[in-house]
């Protein structure tokens, strides 16, 4: 049995399906009380996680609203007595449509930006002091290999990640300090529930991406795993202002 979270409370944002359904259920295998986060039901993954005898509860919440989010950590501590990891994976992404950038709106570029960039913003705002008076925790946000790629016709998406990179880097100088580390996951193209039925996701594009990874196979959701957990536990106290890709090796840096 996995111990290495023990007892530790993370909240994961947009854990209701997806990737984030696979951390929400990752991170309960080590041992975190989980708390599932998102807009959508969240309750059959807290339901699964339960089913196996760890703790899990859902909370609604909107990323793009500041009293949703204090509400969402208020009551994270309410239930479990604190916060010791968060994970920033809200986002728009699989239900974006693939454009060159000058038929991107305005509305839909301020959308993709209030999710990817305010949301992660807003969400490491409410769990640091709670962190910083403990002075302990972990803040890990989903990027993206894109943000290193500059893929084309897409340039709202990559831009948001591009930002939360470098989101990673000024946050975990400030908060160094108070000893909570703040790294990042860059994942490739991965086959989540979203993006499979995504058309532009699949078919070429998929082809493509498998061909550009040193280990040429699709990428799942479980394949991130592992590296949320090293990020989460004790094993990377000295590890901060990173962002590893997860992608077979499709970036090398």
């Amino acid at each position: 049995m996995d111990t290495r979270l023990k007892d530790k409370v993370a909240i994961v944002t947009g854990g209701a399906r997806g990737i984030g359904a696979a951390f929400c259920e990752g991170l309960a295998e080590a041992g975190a009380k989980v708390v599932v986060s998102d807009v959508l039901d969240g309750s059959p993954v807290a339901e699964r996680i339960g089913e196996r005898q760890r703790s899990a509860i859902y909370v609604r919440a909107d990323v793009t609203s500041k009293a949703s989010v204090e509400s969402l950590v208020a009551d994270t501590v309410r239930e479990f007595g604190t916060v010791d990891i968060l994970v920033n994976n809200a986002g728009l992404f699989a239900d974006l449509a693939v454009k060159p950038f000058l038929n991107i709106d305005e509305d839909e570029w301020d959308r993709v930006m209030k999710v990817n960039v305010r949301g992660t913003f807003q969400c490491a705002k409410a769990v640091a002091p709670v962190m910083m008076e403990k002075k302990k925790g972990r803040i890990v946000n989903i990027a993206s290999g894109t943000a290193f790629k500059g893929i084309p016709n897409f340039l709202h998406y990559v831009a948001s990640k591009g930002a939360v990179v470098s989101m990673t880097r000024s946050l975990a100088r400030e908060l160094g300090p108070y000893n909570i580390c703040v790294n990042a996951i860059a994942p490739g193209l991965t086959m989540s529930e979203a993006v499979v039925t995504n058309p532009d996701w699949t078919g070429k594009a998929s082809a493509a991406g498998i061909a550009a990874r040193a280990i040429q196979r699709e990428q799942v959701p479980a394949d991130l795993i592992s590296t949320l957990i090293y990020f989460c536990s004790d094993e990377s106290n000295f590890v901060t202002g990173q962002t590893i890709s997860v992608d077979g090796g499709a970036l090398m840096r």
